[in-house]
């Protein structure tokens, strides 16, 4: 239970002072997302998945992203497809094959969806690194990019993010950037060059975008968070190397809810953290293993629209589900 005091002054002459109490109580939808933005546990839920080749199963589980509806669609990194399932893990069906065609992947690694449903797919082809574009139903609609350093050029791709105007966000490691997109390819902007101070990195991975269109990336051999504007103006960072709270090993996999909390996959560490819309330290959970709620290697992690927290288990072949 959480007590909020508020002090509004001088109403007809007085002091107004009001207790707000927060249980975890959920009688309604607007209960729910006010105890879930200050939720300082998540359960483990339930999982699925297993090493394989068939629907259903994983060959290096990567990527990450949720829809409208709460259907989880998965990159399936070495069987070079995108698996999509119901919130339960029901597994409802598959797009792409191994290749370097339309609709193929050599490397596929990130996923991201935008408010119409289409589905944005990072493929780190050595020799063609591409964004490509499809359809809610895995049509092929367009991909961009190609190997180099120039405006709309990919050295090598990591992670891709939405926000709210369909603009697309994507990492290209190799180049040491982060590189802006409409939703149809157009080259927008860029920041970020290789180094160690504010703005720079070094191996930067994955990526998320908040309601508000602030850009977090995890810039991960530098073993810290950067927070940016929409158009890449550096605000700050959080984060060192290290195994205590706020700390990483690998930082990787992010994800921001509708609070504005932030939530991190630390694949070394085996666990997944927690931080306030300011960067504080709010909580964590997961430790190296195979029992439910364990993990070896989460890559990546994504939040359904009704709170569930789904994370890529790497080394384990399957996605786990949590819940506050």
């Amino acid at each position: 239970m959480r007590r909020i005091l508020f002090h509004i002054p001088f109403i007809g002459g007085f002091m107004l002072l009001i207790l707000l109490t927060l249980t975890c109580e959920r009688n309604d939808m607007y209960s729910m997302a006010m105890s879930d933005c200050f939720a300082d546990y998540y359960g483990y839920n339930l999982q699925w998945g297993s090493s394989g080749y068939t629907s259903g199963k994983f060959y290096t589980p990567y990527g990450v992203a949720a829809d409208s509806s709460g259907n989880i669609y998965v990159v399936d990194k070495g069987n070079c497809r995108i698996q999509k399932f119901s919130s339960n893990g029901t597994y409802l069906s598959t797009f792409g094959s191994s290749g370097t065609a339309d609709g193929s992947f050599t490397i596929p690694v990130s996923i991201c969806i935008d408010s119409s449903g289409n589905i944005y797919v990072t493929d780190s082809n050595a020799s063609t690194p591409r964004v490509e574009k499809f359809s809610a139903s895995g049509t092929f609609i367009t991909k961009w990019g190609s190997l180099g350093t120039g405006d709309g050029q990919f050295s090598t791709l990591a992670g891709i993010a939405v926000d709210s105007s369909d603009n697309i966000y994507v990492v290209d490691p190799g180049n040491s950037r982060v590189q802006k997109f409409s939703s149809t390819g157009t080259y927008i902007t860029q920041w970020g060059s290789s180094g160690t101070g504010n703005g720079l990195f070094s191996q930067p991975t994955e990526i998320a975008v908040d309601s508000s269109g602030n850009v977090y990336v995890a810039d991960t051999n530098n073993v810290r968070i950067q927070k940016f504007s929409s158009t890449g103006t550096y605000i700050t960072q959080w984060g060192s190397s290290g195994t205590a709270n706020g700390q990483f090993s690998q930082p990787g996999g992010i994800a921001v809810d509708s609070c504005g909390n932030i939530f991190v996959a630390d694949a070394s560490s085996n666990r997944v953290q927690k931080f306030l819309p300011d960067g504080r330290y709010s909580c964590q959970w997961g430790s190296s293993g195979t029992g439910d709620g364990q993990f070896s290697s989460p890559y990546d992690i994504t939040i359904d629209p009704f709170g569930g927290i789904y994370i890529t288990d790497g080394g384990n072949n399957r996605i786990q589900k949590f819940t506050p």
